[in-house]
């Protein structure tokens, strides 16, 4: 099978054309063809005032509880006890996955992807004020498919804000229209780099050369993604996006969840790397295209995996 996103690459990378569609199914609705130009869409109001509410709170609940305080899925800011990122969220917390139903980002994901759909992977985002880390230039889709082995970019993800998000408290960027291009990136992946790579603000792998992320802005622009809490972005999982630290005193938080179709198969990863914890990766349940081809490579990763596996 020639991949025809290869990435990581020891040579100069690329922008390469991406031979796959954006839109999946059949939508012809207005914020779809938005999401379709620009890789993403902005709803209002997509969770009440009395859920996000109980998200806050459960997220206090979350981060002073003395029972998860080592668990791999929690996230700490580098050199500090501050938490950056919950991962499986939805499995930690009835309140937030019931949170992510009420916001419909799932039916969205089903109507752009054009299939059924499952959750590859949920966390929650927080930036505290005054001491947020930033979130360097990436497409998701890159390390998905070098590190966990997502064959094509059929995934949609949705930030559905449990705070405003304002320029000044480290809010999503995102470069409009360059999902629709694969940017190479350089070097090989160091072993076990999920552990440095969900902390670090500067990535050794997986992040575009700086001459690529300047030509992409000076071509695509850079928008600032701001709402109020309760406010929903669903984008592309190949869109380049970012998002800055927060040294404002207004904290920032979010729910983070991918969507990935069930007939988008999870191969070994790209990049010849061990497979990456299931938190971060799901693979597709026991129903559509994907488990029939993936069937075989998902009990390599899960051998390989081995201990890594909760």
């Amino acid at each position: 099978m020639t991949d025809p996103y290869t990435s990581r690459v020891s040579g100069r990378p690329q922008v390469l054309e991406r031979p796959h569609p954006v839109v999946w199914g059949t939508s012809t609705t207005p914020d779809v063809a938005l999401f379709a130009e620009r890789g993403y869409l902005q709803q209002d109001h997509a969770l009440s005032t009395e859920s996000v509410e109980n998200c806050l709170a459960e997220i206090d609940r979350l981060q002073n509880d003395p029972d998860v305080r080592g668990d791999a899925r929690i996230v700490r800011e580098e050199g500090t006890s501050a938490v950056r990122s919950i991962f499986d969220i939805v499995e930690f917390s009835d309140i937030v996955r019931d949170a992510v139903a009420e916001s419909g980002a799932e039916d969205i994901a089903r109507e752009i992807l054009g299939s059924e759909v499952y959750i590859y992977q949920s966390r929650l985002n927080y930036k505290p004020g005054f001491h947020g880390g930033a979130f360097y230039w990436h497409s998701d889709f890159e390390t998905w498919h070098a590190e966990d082995g997502m064959r094509h970019p059929r995934a949609v993800s949705a930030s559905i804000a449990l705070t405003r998000n304002e320029t000044y408290n480290g809010p999503l960027m995102i470069m409009p229209g360059t999902h629709r291009s694969f940017v190479q990136c350089a070097g090989a992946t160091p072993e076990d780099y999920y552990r440095e790579s969900l902390v670090t603000t500067a990535p050794r792998a997986g992040a575009p050369a700086e001459n690529i992320i300047a030509d992409m802005a000076d071509s695509h622009g850079i928008d600032v993604l701001t709402g109020a809490a309760g406010s929903m972005t669903v984008f592309d999982c190949n869109a380049l996006h970012a998002s800055g630290g927060n040294i404002s005193p207004l904290p920032r938080a979010n729910i983070f969840v991918v969507f990935n179709s069930v007939d988008n198969p999870i191969d070994r990863p790209f990049s010849g790397s061990v497979p990456r914890p299931s938190f971060l990766a799901k693979r597709p349940p026991a129903t559509g295209m994907a488990a029939v081809e993936s069937s075989t490579a998902a009990d390599i990763c899960a051998t390989r995996e081995g201990g890594n596996r909760r």
